[in-house]
């Protein structure tokens, strides 16, 4: 059984390669200065970046959870930024929550499921 673990920290590797899929960890902005709509561009290309280095990309996805800081708030904002994100006809298995984050200004984080070509 191969597991190849990438970007590995003292707690967690941030790309899991298992069995032809691969496993993001939790991704966030890298600031969060801005509003769930800059916050979530950043995320997502966290995660195009971390697909791309696994060997995979976002027409791969499989699963997505989403967790939003206020869900009230900024499920409309995140929304408009994912559906100009993903590819036409791609539609991941996809849960969002409300979630308490790492930070008080951290508005959205997302665990991502992939498939390998």
């Amino acid at each position: 059984m191969s597991i190849r673990r990438l970007r590995t920290e003292a707690r967690y590797s941030e790309i899991v390669v298992h069995n032809g899929t691969v496993y993001l960890a939790g991704q966030l902005a890298d600031d969060y200065g801005g509003g769930i709509e800059e916050q979530t561009r950043q995320t997502l290309a966290n995660v195009d970046r971390l697909l791309a280095e696994a060997g995979s990309d976002k027409s791969r996805l499989l699963s997505v959870t989403i967790y939003l800081k206020d869900m009230a708030a900024d499920y409309a904002g995140l929304n408009a930024v994912w559906d100009a994100w993903l590819p036409a006809g791609c539609a991941p298995a996809r849960a969002c929550v409300e979630a308490r984050l790492c930070s008080d200004d951290a508005r959205v984080e997302m665990t991502v499921v992939a498939a390998l070509p």
